[in-house]
């Protein structure tokens, strides 16, 4: 079982990696990641704390049963715990959570139809994986907007936000970061396969589902390309362990 100190390690990469990805926003948006069995109990970073400069040692413990937490200094953002204590709850299989806006996953969600269509391994890749909220009801500030889409998302791995972005889940830290950067590689395939106007080749459904079983086989891919990408975090700036 993996210990809290090696999910803060893991957790505080993916954060640097999420920026120097392009996928953060200014000093918004959250990744959290379980440390109880039933989900209540989770890591989150705090308030207001860029992406980039997010360490082992900053990211906060919060219990989704405790909401005094928020009338204190270190209340931690109001959609945030919306989001993340709610679907922590309601989906205790959703071990680690990473909820952010990167650039083609959100045009993506921004559209009036934004299914994911598989149209190449990427994209096929999410092919029945994906839930899709068309219910936006604003910045998601109290804790039953955070059920609601706690009920949207369940147990599926991927909610596409409409006209805000997307939270990826996943059993591990590694497995959550390797499914939301393979998930906005597909989104940048798709934007760029609509932009040339051209019919797209979309793969029917048996072909589809086909690749998307196929990925699954290579599940520790993921745990390789973390171990991968955080030994050239720990060549650039290894502070993120601290």
């Amino acid at each position: 079982m993996t210990t809290e100190a090696t999910m803060r390690v893991e957790l505080a990469a993916v954060f640097r990696l999420a920026a120097k990805f392009g996928w953060h926003e200014s000093i918004a948006n959250h990744f959290s990641a379980a440390i109880s069995a039933d989900g209540t109990k989770f890591l989150m970073n705090r308030k207001w704390s860029h992406f980039s400069q997010v360490k082992a040692s900053d990211l906060q413990v919060l219990d989704a049963n405790d909401g005094s937490i928020m009338d204190g200094p270190d209340a931690p953002d109001v959609s945030a715990w919306a989001i993340h204590g709610a679907i922590h709850s309601a989906v205790p299989t959703a071990r680690v959570l990473l909820h952010a806006h990167p650039t083609y996953a959100t045009a993506i969600s921004s559209l009036a139809d934004p299914t994911i269509l598989p149209i190449d391994q990427n994209t096929a890749r999410y092919f029945g994986e994906v839930a899709y909220d068309l219910g936006f009801n604003g910045i998601a500030e109290d804790v039953a907007e955070g059920q609601r889409l706690a009920g949207v998302m369940r147990d599926y791995p991927v909610l596409m936000m409409g006209s805000h972005g997307v939270t990826v889940s996943g059993p591990s830290v590694a497995h959550a970061f390797e499914s939301l950067y393979y998930l906005e590689k597909a989104c940048k395939n798709l934007v760029l396969a609509y932009s040339t106007g051209q019919p797209l080749a979309v793969l029917d459904d048996d072909m589809a589902s086909k690749v998307a079983k196929g990925w699954k086989r290579y599940v520790e891919m993921g745990d390789a390309h973390l171990a991968a990408q955080m030994a050239i975090l720990d060549a650039e700036d290894p502070s993120y362990r601290d």
